[in-house]
Formats: C-alpha cells, sequence, structure tokens
C-alpha cells in the first residue's frame, strides 16, 4: 500500500514541493558578502612589551664597576618572545626565551646555560619592575629546594638592573646570586 499525504502519493507529493521551490523566481535584493572581520596580529596588546626595556645589546657590571658580562636580548617570533644571550665575563654562556602568556597572564622565562643549568621563572610586570620567581633543587646542596626570583628594573640613561637572589627558605631570608647593571653598548 502507497502512503499519501492530503490523499496524494508520497512519492508524487515530494516531486511537487521539489517542483515549487524551484520554480520561486530568484529574488531580486542582493545578499550583502559577510564583511570580513580583521584578525587582531598576535602579541599586540600592550602586556607584550612590558619587558621590552631590556631589549638591546648591554654591557654589564657589577655593583664595584668591574665587568660581569655582556647580555644581547633580541624580540623574536613576530614580537611574542625576546631571547636572550648572555656571555660572562670568564666565558660562560647562557640563552633564556620570555613570554608573556595570555591565558595566566603572567610572562615566564626558561634559562639554560653551558655548566647545564635549568631555571624556569614566571611572574609579573608590577610597580616598573619585572618579577619572576621559580623553585628548583639546588645544583650544590644535596636536598635543598631554592626559590630563585630575579627583578629586572629599568633604570635612567638606557640603563637596567638584574637582582637574582635565591631563598634556601621559602622567601624567608634572601641571598644575592648576581647584581648587575646593563648599559646599552654603543
Amino acid at each position: 500500500m502507497i502512503q499519501s499525504v492530503h490523499g496524494l502519493p508520497v512519492l508524487f507529493a515530494g516531486l511537487l514541493l521539489t517542483g515549487a521551490a524551484s520554480a520561486a523566481p530568484p529574488s531580486k535584493t542582493p545578499v550583502p558578502a559577510a564583511t570580513p572581520v580583521p584578525a587582531q596580529a598576535p602579541c599586540t596588546a600592550p602586556e607584550y612589551r612590558q619587558f621590552d626595556f631590556w631589549l638591546g645589546d648591554w654591557d654589564i657590571s657589577s655593583p664595584d664597576g668591574k665587568p660581569a658580562g655582556s647580555n644581547k636580548v633580541v624580540g623574536i617570533l613576530n614580537g611574542c618572545a625576546i631571547q636572550e644571550n648572555w656571555t660572562g665575563a670568564k666565558g660562560a654562556h647562557g640563552t633564556s626565551l620570555n613570554l608573556y602568556d595570555s591565558a595566566t597572564r603572567r610572562w615566564h622565562q626558561t634559562w639554560v646555560d653551558d655548566s647545564g643549568g635549568l631555571l624556569v621563572l614566571d611572574g609579573e610586570f608590577r610597580d616598573g619592575n619585572m618579577v619572576l620567581a621559580g623553585r628548583r633543587p639546588s645544583q650544590k646542596t644535596r636536598g635543598t629546594v631554592l626559590t630563585h626570583r630575579i627583578t629586572w628594573t629599568s633604570l635612567p640613561g638606557e640603563r637596567v638592573r638584574q637582582l637574582w637572589e635565591a631563598s634556601p627558605n621559602d622567601g624567608r631570608t634572601w641571598q644575592t646570586v648576581f647584581d648587575g647593571t646593563y648599559t646599552k653598548h654603543k
């Protein structure tokens, strides 16, 4: 038995509906094209520029004025990251990658050096300073976990101070690991 819709066989009713739809006159009103929304270039928010004061070729001196090394700090990956290339006065080398993570709203640094050292830090730009911190086992004292805190401060005259401190007791006391003043290489 053939099913029917309003007294017409289903197959015949379908053909009528299809024919009716295709027989409709074309619309005379043009359909507006979708306006493309320009994609915002990645890494252009102001937060990505917070550490730009550290970019440059630098000569570094210790608090007593003696040479401590040199550093070339460059923006890479279309301004999405900062790469540091350190050479110590005694020939040590190290490099770091620095990135603002918009998902966590924090800065991150991964430092590696030619002694096999690794330091992973995160933090934020606050009160005019970039402050990054992280924890890792001491390379010198077995069983001790150190908290590292590095603070970069922009100074007048195209200079930057980098103060690296470490704490063996979760920040109750701090010892200076490195205190250097960066001066733009001329």
